[in-house]
């Protein structure tokens, strides 16, 4: 599976929205078999939490940015928290595919 917008080697890639990346990343974890809580379809989670929690045999965390999409300072203040309790803490950006497919697939 790879997004819609990724490029061909040596062919430059189109935007993709964050909403259209947060739908790619969330149906390629669901197909590898990962329990997905998007935070987006929740009014409950504070400012800058981030956008997935995924579950199989370990748990991580994921903020999706588009292309030119940039961390708010509640998102930074998430990410740093997490990593600094040694969570897995991802950033994602639609040029990180092949990791997320690493990542996810593993």
């Amino acid at each position: 599976m790879k997004p819609a917008s990724a490029p061909r080697p040596g062919e430059p890639s189109a935007p993709i929205s964050e909403k259209d990346w947060a739908r790619v990343v969330v149906e390629y974890a669901e197909l590898m078999g990962w329990k997905v809580y998007h935070t987006w379809r929740s009014d409950h989670s504070p400012a800058g939490f981030p956008d997935l929690v995924l579950a199989r045999e370990r748990v991580i965390f994921v903020e999706l940015k588009s292309d030119r999409g940039r961390l708010t300072w509640p998102q930074q203040q998430w990410v740093e928290a997490l990593r600094a309790a040694k969570q897995e803490m991802y950033v994602w950006y639609p040029i990180d595919w092949d990791e997320v497919q690493r990542v996810l697939g593993r």
